[in-house]
């Protein structure tokens, strides 16, 4: 089982400083946080974060956590494993704006053996949420690229946070069976490649969002990643109009598929 990876660097698009795990304010929960600055090079053509930065902020945070953690941390380590992203629900309640003060927090809040389940939000600098987050990853030995699965011990020494409020949908995505418009292929470029060396997670979302219709505001999305990409693939796209504020795109190689995602939106 393959799944796709969750992080990539963030550090040359914005001023992020490490929080660690306090109490940060926000629910009145201790979780791990991340600061963040707007900057120029995180911003659209209207002065705002794009998506895609913001869910590079998101995947750092959720990757960092591990440090918190020094059990899992170190069983991870000891087992070669890694935790990949299987699946994210995004609910976006306002866009922050260029200089903007960001905390970017994440929690867990349900582990199985093979699976974790995490919130991750986005503040303003009043603590008032910009982003909302759910999201499923799964324990994958770096070897081998299969499920592996974590100990009790390791799972009993976590600390888990309060499931956050927010919308929770189903993480499958089903694509139609019929009615998607097929578009050019799309080369998997050096860029696009993380550090677990197959497409970052946030990629297939950036390639995604650029066939949806110029008039199109994102207010939420769902993405299910299943398998994944790597340097030299071609990607071919899928667009499905499911409704008049929903579209669904899947990105394939040949018959297997690597990523879906829903948007959901209203028009300008």
């Amino acid at each position: 089982m393959r799944m796709c990876g969750i992080v990539v660097s963030l550090h040359h698009l914005v001023m992020a400083s490490l929080i660690g795990r306090e109490n940060t304010g926000f629910n009145n929960y201790y979780m791990y946080s991340l600061k963040y600055k707007v900057t120029t090079s995180v911003c659209d053509s209207e002065g705002r974060l794009k998506l895609y930065s913001a869910l590079q902020m998101m995947q750092d945070c959720s990757e960092m956590w591990i440090d918190s953690e020094p059990g899992v941390r170190q069983f991870f380590t000891d087992q070669n494993m890694t935790q990949l992203l299987a699946s994210r629900q995004v609910e976006i309640i306002r866009v922050p704006s260029y200089k903007e003060e960001l905390t970017v927090t994440t929690s867990v809040y349900g582990m199985k053996p093979m699976f974790g389940f995490r919130n991750t939000f986005i503040y303003d600098a009043e603590g008032r949420p910009c982003y909302r987050t759910w999201s499923m990853g799964a324990f994958v030995d770096k070897a081998t690229g299969k499920l592996k699965r974590v100990d009790d011990a390791t799972i009993a020494s976590m600390t888990l946070e309060p499931k956050l409020e927010m919308n929770y949908g189903d993480r499958r995505i089903i694509l139609p069976k019929d009615g998607g418009i097929a578009h050019d292929p799309i080369p998997v470029m050096r860029a696009d490649i993380d550090y677990n060396r197959h497409v970052n997670n946030a990629n297939y979302i950036r390639m995604a969002m650029e066939l949806l219709p110029d008039d199109f505001k994102i207010n939420g999305l769902r993405v299910e990643y299943r398998v994944a990409a790597k340097l030299g693939d071609t990607l071919i796209p899928a667009v499905y109009h499911t409704a008049d504020d929903t579209f669904v795109i899947s990105l394939s190689i040949s018959t297997e598929v690597c990523a879906i995602i829903e948007f959901q939106s209203h028009r300008k």
